[in-house]
């Protein structure tokens, strides 16, 4: 019987711990932000896929796309929240994920996974080359959220829990990797309902989006970056880019703008970010005129920055 995690077993850490680590070749930053008395980091190797078994408190794991350097295999993990709640930020979106939720990760691309409180989360890697054989466009997956209680969502839980508490000395290297792959099976068989919402775009063009919309993660901070550079880049056109985000409701240019924006909030809203001015965090995201930066967050969330950062930045304790 799996015990649940009680607040009591939880271990306050004041400041965090901030480290960086190489993690499968890329550097990786994790912030601690409380502990619990039992945590549990453990790993499996299931042939080319690895499962990760993670019980801790709240915590944070970022990759950062400026030093994403691609040497690695690219490798796409699912992330499936076994306890406590969390959150997501990936490939453009920002995601709650409470227990029983899953979704994907492009281990090759920017992301943040916070765990807010104590917690479990058992994380999945598979080589790209395996999800795309089970799933056709996983690309559209990445960072977005299946509910638990969505078809085969709980289904897939119950086995990936099932198989990382099994004793590895119980299962020979042969068996661990067709358990891995059934359970990829399963996980592909869950987000089916998922894909069958998407557009009803072309593949090709869908790829291509995909491709368009990981460039512009990649290059979020870069003043310079516009749809007419982006086309140049990827040697596209720029009438055959707006034609590639025509699979999406927002121009190019429209989700450059809401993505930074949705940067620049996230760091007002973060007491790590306290020092900085509102002009220092929009112009680390690309702005380079503090007008309109303020004329554009206001159009989006309502209020002005400083506004908004006296709101939902926590104050300092005492």
């Amino acid at each position: 019987m799996r015990q649940g995690i009680e607040m009591a077993a939880v271990r306050q850490v004041v400041p965090p711990t901030i480290y960086s680590a190489q993690i499968h070749g890329e550097t990786t930053h994790i912030e601690i932000y409380s502990r619990v008395t039992d945590p549990v980091l453990r790993s499996t190797a299931l042939g080319a896929m690895e499962m990760i078994r993670m019980r801790c408190g709240a915590v944070a794991i970022k990759r950062h796309a400026a030093e994403i350097k691609g040497r690695a295999p690219r490798m796409l993990t699912f992330i499936l929240q076994v306890r406590g709640r969390g959150s997501f930020s990936h490939y453009g979106n920002q995601i709650a994920l409470d227990e029983g939720d899953i979704t994907l990760c492009d281990n090759n691309s920017q992301y943040e996974l916070r765990q807010e409180g104590p917690g479990e989360t058992i994380l999945f890697r598979v080589p790209a080359g395996m999800v795309r054989d089970a799933i056709p466009t996983p690309d559209f997956l990445c960072g977005r959220r299946l509910a638990g209680h969505d078809g085969l969502a709980s289904t897939a839980l119950a086995m990936a829990i099932d198989l990382a508490g099994k004793d590895d000395s119980r299962l020979d290297a042969a068996m661990r990797e067709r358990a891995g792959r059934h359970l990829l099976d399963v996980l592909a068989s869950a987000f089916v309902p998922m894909l069958d919402e998407r557009t009803s775009a072309s593949a090709i063009m869908s790829g291509r989006y995909w491709k368009v919309k990981l460039f512009i993660e990649q290059h979020l901070r870069d003043p310079q970056l516009s749809p007419s550079l982006i086309a140049r880049k990827l040697h596209l056109s720029d009438r055959y880019l707006r034609m590639i985000f025509a699979v999406s409701d927002e121009a190019p240019s429209a989700y450059i703008l809401r993505r930074r924006l949705e940067e620049c909030a996230r760091h007002l809203r973060d007491p790590r970010w306290r020092s900085h001015s509102i002009t220092d965090i929009a112009f680390s995201w690309g702005f380079n005129s503090a007008p309109h930066f303020a004329r554009s967050f206001r159009a989006r969330f309502h209020c002005s920055p400083r506004d908004y950062r006296q709101q939902r930045l926590p104050q300092p304790p005492g």
